[in-house]
């Protein structure tokens, strides 16, 4: 028997129950692909040391002697290497593969990251960081990046869903939930500056165990199917969103589905600490009852998605839930004041419906199967600019309109997002899960009733 396994096709070990009499790993019962299960593992060491700084970098810079207006331009161009990075991801592991690409990612951030630590932040050079700071951004976009390409090329269509939650769990468990925590328990102990090298010992073992240990086939060569002509992958990766309007709107979807976050993180630091009435340390609290929330949620939508059906899932329980839980953000505290446990609860539900949109992770490379990784390049180039979009809102609409004119702006995005939600109906070359609606499982030419209405 094992010889004939040997001679099936290289993406057997991802299709199809396993052999009888052969029972099923832990792992593939909690929904992770079982060859791809160290690289999850990898993915949350890597990211809690990326995210290690996350609460703390700019400041620390200030408190070097930078001016903070200077801290908040490396910050910048650091998210701008980022939002290139997370498009590079998905077009590189078109062209050499995703293992290819998440160890170029390894090796940019521990290079960079020692020059940062031995060159540029000893001498506070503004340029050096400027620069070093600046190219280190690429490095966990291709890592992280790279390996949700891997997820969505090697993982059966019925269980992508949660094979993707999965994934958020372990990106979001690690930045910025878990690096937080390191840092506060480490900064107290042996400084900032020593937390840093911690991160890169952190980096350095995540990025090993997933290279060394994760051993499944399909990430180790190009997925474009043309072999991979490099200017024709990535132009691809951009005029996929021409050529395949769903993509376009794919990516847009992204941006908006996370935009909120990133622009709420902007100015309700302001607006629970001076408005409200909390300290900063229980704000911070809050902040951390809403990713954790956040993070089992992942979980619990990608499998929901599965089962429900991807659109139907992102459209109810991500748009419409985020744009309700939006405004409660605002309006719970302005009417409960500083009550901690209801604006926890608030900030957990609104957490809770950011996972809501996990399964657009499964959906955007069904809609163009052939091209997976130019697909995968269009989201990550959305979930970037995320990052850039919510603070614009911000900085455009908070002095006009005040945090409460920024809730409804984010509500009504989100609202888009689900009528948008409605055009993303999978090709009809992808083999769509049982419980898909209605519509994908025509679409997909099968005729097969969805498994759920």
């Amino acid at each position: 028997m094992s010889s004939s396994v040997r001679r099936q096709p290289i993406r057997t070990p991802h299709t199809g129950p396993p052999p009888a009499g052969r029972s099923r790993s832990l792992s593939a019962r909690l929904g992770i692909p079982p060859a791809l299960t160290w690289g999850f593992v990898g993915v949350l060491l890597f990211m809690t040391g990326d995210g290690v700084e996350t609460g703390f970098f700019s400041k620390y810079l200030a408190d070097q002697g930078l001016a903070k207006a200077d801290a908040a331009v490396v910050i910048a161009v650091y998210g701008i290497t980022v939002a290139i990075g997370a498009w590079l991801s998905g077009a590189l592991s078109d062209l050499w593969g995703p293992r290819r690409v998440m160890t170029a990612g390894f090796a940019i951030w521990l290079v960079f990251q020692v020059l940062l630590l031995t060159v540029a932040l000893p001498t506070m050079n503004y340029p050096l960081l400027l620069l070093l700071y600046g190219l280190r951004g690429f490095g966990y976009p291709l890592f992280a990046y790279g390996f949700l390409v891997w997820v969505t090329a090697a993982t059966p269509s019925q269980r992508l869903g949660t094979a993707v939650g999965w994934y958020w769990f372990a990106f979001t468990g690690g930045l910025p939930t878990l690096g937080s925590l390191v840092a506060s328990a480490t900064i107290p102990l042996t400084g900032s500056y020593r937390t840093l090298w911690l991160a890169l010992g952190l980096v350095a073992l995540g990025g090993l165990l997933a290279l060394l240990l994760v051993r499944e086939p399909t990430g180790r060569s190009g997925l474009a199917p043309d072999g991979g002509n490099p200017l024709r992958t990535l132009a691809g990766s951009v005029s996929i969103m021409r050529r395949r309007p769903r993509v376009a709107v794919g990516a847009a979807v992204r941006v908006f589905s996370t935009g909120s976050q990133f622009g709420f993180l902007v100015c309700l630091p302001f607006f629970f600490t001076e408005t409200v009435g909390f300290s900063t340390s229980a704000w911070l609290r809050l902040l951390s009852v809403m990713f954790a929330a956040n993070i089992f949620a992942n979980l619990f939508f990608g499998a929901v998605g599965d089962r429900l059906g991807w659109q139907r899932t992102m459209t109810w329980f991500g748009a419409v839930a985020c744009a309700v839980t939006c405004l409660g953000l605002y309006y719970v505290p302005v009417l409960a004041g500083p009550h901690f446990i209801a604006c926890a609860i608030a900030a957990a539900l609104y957490g809770i419906a950011l996972a809501g949109y996990v399964p657009i992770s499964a959906l955007v490379p069904a809609l163009a199967p052939r091209h997976k990784g130019q697909a995968m390049s269009a989201l990550n180039l959305g979930a970037g600019a995320s990052t850039f979009a919510g603070p614009a809102v911000v900085a455009v609409a908070l002095g006009p309109v005040g945090v409460q004119g920024i809730a409804w702006i984010f509500a009504l995005l989100h609202l888009a997002t689900a009528a948008a939600i409605r055009f993303l109906e999978p090709d009809p070359e992808f083999t769509a899960p049982a419980a898909e609606s209605s519509t994908a499982a025509a679409v997909d030419g099968t005729g097969v009733p969805a498994g759920r209405t």
